[in-house]
């Protein structure tokens, strides 16, 4: 059997062929190029432009989604191996075909697009123009015009295209539900200190997932029953969370700093207050694909393989979890050792603006590393030097996994979390990691051990 009708084959299988019949004789129309260089920077450049814009973290989520996958559904078109996500995603469709026997570059096509979108989630559409057309104009390199133009129409409508689907998402629509009310009841979530800043993000659960059925498709199990009393495990797992805090080692400190990814940090003196700006979890964890696909050598398709399924890990998860926050709103260790056990603790890391129950950085960091480790391998060790601009030093970690564990218990060294929501957020998020990595299928991977 040829190449061409292996694949052919396997995407009938899939029920996946429309529009990827022509991808082997038209890859051979595509200005090739593998180096995937322009890809990562366009991502950071995405990324930057998200903390400057200062993003929640689920709404960092949503625009590195759509932004990968439309990167990736033209990238792939130079592999007739990997698949398209038309048909593996909610409601998306296949991507309009390129026109037969037009030359044009993919990679200019792919990075265009990813800039393309990320401009439209953003809004500081004026920076993200003059980014996306240096960009545009990095890879011109030797093009011809006619070629330039048609790489650069073609980013446009698939871009458009994806944008057409993002536009369905309910993202809009979720503004217009009702304001969250904070309830005064005992254990009960409530703003926190410095700003006391209204609950974020409140209605997220309601948005179109791209692989689950619905935000609650993977519930975790309930928080401990409020109790305030000194032998219940609520208490018990408050009282662990103020213990650690006071006894911190020097070691635990680096962990919660380097894992913090607090988008929006507070700053209190004397009657002065300021922000400061940090990239969010899921800002993080791309950075950490940018790293791995460049250790790992991978080129154009494979790095924009990995940004799109760890992309929709991610925002499957904060779906998942911000919708356990608001089903259960559970208490912040801040409040709650304030209340009960000390009036003058504070955390070593800013209390975020929603409710405790699950940790939301556990959930995604854990279905991160389950993509991850599908693409990378189980043994995949990596120095992470994502928050390097920020003033932190470097941290080496043996696996995924182990960055994700890091990453987990961070947030009860912070003391923004206590350990049960810590445990059931890495659970939630396994369950996500694991029903992406069933759901989508780019390419046949090989099997790999999955730690636990």
């Amino acid at each position: 059997m040829t190449r061409l009708a292996s694949s052919l084959v396997l995407m009938t299988v899939a029920g996946l062929m429309a529009g990827c019949t022509r991808a082997t004789s038209a890859a051979s129309r595509s200005v090739a190029s593998t180096d995937a260089t322009p890809l990562h920077d366009a991502a950071k450049q995405v990324n930057d432009v998200i903390v400057y814009d200062i993003f929640s973290p689920p709404q960092a989520s949503r625009v590195y989604a759509y932004a990968s996958i439309a990167a990736y559904e033209i990238l792939r078109q130079s592999d007739s191996t990997y698949h398209t996500l038309a048909g593996q995603l909610n409601e998306l469709t296949p991507v309009p075909a390129r026109a037969a026997g037009a030359e044009i570059s993919l990679p200019l096509a792919g990075v265009h697009a990813y800039m393309v979108v990320g401009r439209a989630l953003t809004f500081s559409q004026a920076r993200m123009d003059t980014l996306r057309k240096a960009m545009d104009e990095r890879l011109r390199g030797d093009l011809s015009a006619a070629v330039f133009d048609r790489s650069i129409a073609y980013g446009d409508t698939v871009a458009k295209h994806v944008l057409a689907w993002a536009g369905k998402d309910h993202f809009k629509q979720r503004t217009g539900l009702a304001k969250y009310s904070v309830l005064r009841e005992p254990g009960r979530w409530i703003p926190t200190p410095p700003a006391y800043m209204d609950a974020v993000e409140p209605n997220w659960g309601t948005l179109r997932p791209f692989t689950m059925d619905t935000a609650n498709q993977f519930k975790p199990e309930p928080p401990y029953p409020f109790d305030s009393t000194k032998n219940s495990l609520f208490y018990k797992d408050m009282l662990e969370a103020q213990q650690v805090g006071v006894h911190l080692t020097e070691e635990q400190r680096a962990i919660a700093a380097f894992w913090d990814c607090n988008p929006f940090v507070m700053h209190v003196q004397g009657h002065t207050m300021f922000a400061t700006k940090k990239m969010s979890p899921g800002g993080h964890w791309m950075g950490i694909v940018r790293l791995a696909s460049h250790k790992a050598d991978a080129d154009i398709t494979k790095s924009s393989e990995a940004y799109a399924r760890t992309a929709i890990a991610l925002a499957d998860t904060f779906l998942s979890v911000w919708a356990e926050k608001y089903r259960s709103n559970v208490i912040r260790p801040e409040t709650m050792i304030n209340r009960y056990v000390d009036e003058a603790w504070t955390p070593l890391l800013q209390t975020p603006p929603f409710p405790e129950y699950v940790s939301g950085h556990s959930g995604i960091s854990t279905a991160s590393a389950v993509v991850l480790t599908k693409l990378f391998g189980d043994d995949f060790a990596f120095a992470d030097s994502t928050e390097m601009e920020y003033g932190l030093p470097v941290r080496s970690y043996k696996s995924f996994e182990d960055a994700a564990k890091e990453a987990a218990i961070s947030r009860l060294y912070g003391g923004i979390h206590y350990r049960h929501a810590i445990e059931q957020g890495q659970v939630q998020g396994r369950q996500v990691g694991e029903h992406v990595l069933a759901k989508v299928i780019t390419r046949a991977l090989p099997a790999v051990a999955s730690a636990r």
